[in-house]
């Protein structure tokens, strides 16, 4: 797949998705002119490994972050925001 029309870009996805996934580029037609161009990531994102979630895991036990219960969270945040925007804010 080279090209593509706006129309065929609403009717045709999957083939558009195929042929991103196969390593091309699709050039998008809007009234006989191209317009633009759709072109695949140069990567992909990768799922995190057990050793990347390890390393996060000893990197937050390192930083000794205090426990907060969730409202102490809540009331953190709504002091944040009143003295940010003041009390109009409901």
């Amino acid at each position: 797949m080279d090209m593509i029309t706006t129309t065929e870009l609403r009717t045709k996805t999957s083939d558009v998705i195929m042929a991103l996934l196969a390593g091309e580029s699709v050039n998008i037609i809007h009234r006989s002119k191209i317009i633009g161009e759709i072109k695949p990531q140069k990567y992909q994102n990768k799922p995190l490994s057990q050793e990347d979630i390890a390393k996060i895991k000893a990197a937050a036990k390192r930083m000794n972050l205090p426990k907060l219960t969730d409202k102490q969270l809540s009331r953190n945040y709504r002091n944040h925001i009143m003295k940010k925007y003041g009390k109009s804010i409901s």
